[in-house]
């Protein structure tokens, strides 16, 4: 949890706080402050809390105890000597104070206070620049919460895109009038008259959804794509319509077997679903469920599982993700085969990436437990799109053995003891560790 992704009204109750702290309650302060924090994080409301009305207990004044007043000399005589040893001791710990602890807390303190001050120039100067002219684009109605729940919890804050260096600083709304624009990394500040504003950048999208219809070269469609969402990152536009963008580039992205878009894209739509911006969030939930599947990530994978509400889980397309997670988990290659050929959406594209890996897998297996295996049984069971196909894989994995070589293809039989041995070979040469294009 980086102090960084804090909001501002948190950084300066912070180094309120800290100014407060005094030697004798700082640790019980500082923990104290720590596990407020950390609360607010785990139940997601750093950016909703009244930070100006919490109160630190341990900052609180003390109450002081009274004590009877002997009205007698010896006794005044004692209570004199007494807070005079006591003011010498304070005086003595004051000494010895670490002095650089101290300058440490007053450079924090410092650092709080100026970032809080850089945060709020930098909300007036986006206020000023570009809401004024697009507050449209950014109404109640976009920010609403999603259709359904986000699986991504609650953001800190949504990462600009490196394309151009300050975004709050050269927001701005665009007066280009071109349909279609090459996309070019950004390199300076933009100017307006290069950048297509809202009602250019839709009818672009229209037209671009058109010409993929048409078969139009992928090339082109990404290049033009990313061009669209760079004028929308420069103008700082996310609502639905920068949703729709980036959903319909992915599975563009997909289709063409382009993973270095693809993970951007999702990259991008997991900052945007966190925003609470609707769009087609259990679909894209199942493709990120498969890629990690792709990518073996257990960790993040079982994390990420955990995450998911029961009415995301119902999801089809959730569901069918859940359901290849437990066949490969169960080794039940039957089902997988089957999941891989009633896959929906775009999944089957994604696991068109480990399905070779999971053939080997299950061809290993199979042939550990036959002596023999017809051509044609082994089309059908791991889901080949045909014969042929079939052949060549076992001649690419090495595992092109046949008791009847000279026979018709679909009566060819498979010899299992000797095409095992190349198979375990094989797969550790290729598929034992996972390379993922674009993976962020």
């Amino acid at each position: 949890m980086s102090s960084a992704s804090w909001p501002p009204q948190l950084k300066e109750w912070v180094a309120k706080c800290l100014g407060q702290m005094t030697d004798s309650n700082r640790k019980e302060a500082q923990d104290e402050l720590r596990q407020v924090i950390a609360d607010a994080f785990a139940a997601h409301t750093l950016w909703t809390t009244d930070w100006n009305g919490v109160q630190l207990q341990s900052l609180l004044p003390k109450p002081t105890p009274t004590l009877k007043r002997k009205m007698n000399d010896n006794s005044t005589v004692n209570k004199k000597a007494k807070k005079s040893s006591s003011l010498k001791q304070v005086t003595a710990g004051t000494a010895s104070l670490d002095l650089n602890d101290q300058a440490l807390l007053n450079r924090r303190a410092e650092r709080f206070q100026r970032e809080h001050e850089i945060e709020r120039q930098k909300s007036r100067s986006s206020f000023l620049k570009a809401n004024s002219h697009n507050a449209h684009l950014f109404s109640n109605n976009s920010w609403t919460s999603s259709r359904s729940a986000s699986p991504y919890g609650t953001p800190d804050a949504p990462e600009a895109d490196p394309n151009v260096i300050d975004w709050d600083r050269f927001t701005i709304v665009g007066t280009s009038s071109e349909t279609f624009k090459d996309y070019l990394r950004l390199t300076d500040e933009p100017k307006p008259e290069t950048i297509r504003p809202y009602a250019v950048l839709q009818e672009t999208l229209v037209q671009l959804k058109k010409r993929w219809r048409e078969k139009c070269s992928y090339a082109w469609i990404c290049n033009q794509l990313k061009s669209l969402r760079q004028d929308l990152t420069v103008q700082r536009i996310k609502n639905e319509f920068t949703v729709q963008v980036y959903e319909i580039h992915a599975r563009m992205a997909l289709e063409s077997n382009d993973m270095v878009e693809y993970n951007q894209c999702q990259a991008s739509l997991k900052a945007l679903y966190e925003l609470g911006i609707p769009g087609k969030v259990e679909e894209f939930t199942g493709y990120r469920i498969l890629m990690l599947l792709h990518g073996r990530n257990r960790s993040e994978l079982n994390l990420f599982v955990g995450q998911l509400t029961p009415r995301q889980k119902v999801d089809p397309a959730v569901r069918h993700a859940l359901d290849v997670q437990r066949s490969l988990s169960m080794g039940n290659y039957h089902a997988l085969f089957l999941l891989y050929l009633n896959a929906p959406n775009m999944g089957a594209y994604i696991m068109d990436h480990f399905i070779s890996r999971e053939r080997v897998k299950a061809l290993i297996v199979m042939a550990k437990a036959y002596r023999t295996l017809s051509v044609s049984f082994i089309h059908t069971e791991l889901a080949f799109d045909d014969v042929d196909s079939t052949i060549k894989f076992l001649e690419e994995h090495k595992a092109a053995y046949f008791t009847n070589p000279n026979s018709p293809t679909a009566e060819k039989n498979l010899e299992c003891k000797s095409a095992a041995t190349h198979l375990a070979q094989v797969y550790e040469e290729r598929y034992r560790r996972v390379g993922i294009k674009g993976a962020i």
